[in-house]
């Protein structure tokens, strides 16, 4: 792939930060699946399909409406993407969230998003 290919990854994080839901979709294949960091399973929490993928990351910002990714890098080897963040925000209860995390992608022939996988540290309290 070439370094253009790298622009689906910014530009995607650029919407995230824009809270550009609409946006966001627009980089999701039609068999897409989003899979949370936190959820009951060991893959967290899966969303299948465009409809489940929009609800999965809504259901992101409501828990914080003011997030953002920044501090990011990304790269891509074949159909396998990578970026890495700092996740800031705070949640609706006032608590502020910073956390290190990456989602690894896989993506289409086309370039669009067929699985994104998200990660984040665990963040304890100091002892």
């Amino acid at each position: 792939m070439t370094t253009a290919d790298i622009d689906v990854l910014t530009d995607l994080l650029a919407a995230f930060n824009a809270h550009d839901l609409d946006h966001i979709m627009t980089f999701f294949s039609e068999d897409c699946v989003l899979e949370t960091p936190r959820g009951a399973s060991e893959w967290g929490t899966r969303f299948t399909g465009p409809a489940e993928v929009r609800e999965g990351l809504a259901q992101r910002f409501r828990g914080l409406p003011d997030v953002h990714y920044g501090e990011d890098e990304h790269w891509i080897s074949g159909n396998r993407g990578v970026s890495r963040w700092l996740l800031t925000g705070t949640t609706p209860d006032g608590e502020r969230v910073s956390v290190r995390g990456c989602d690894l992608f896989d993506l289409a022939d086309d370039g669009r998003i067929r699985r994104k996988d998200s990660y984040w540290k665990i963040v304890e309290p100091s002892r």
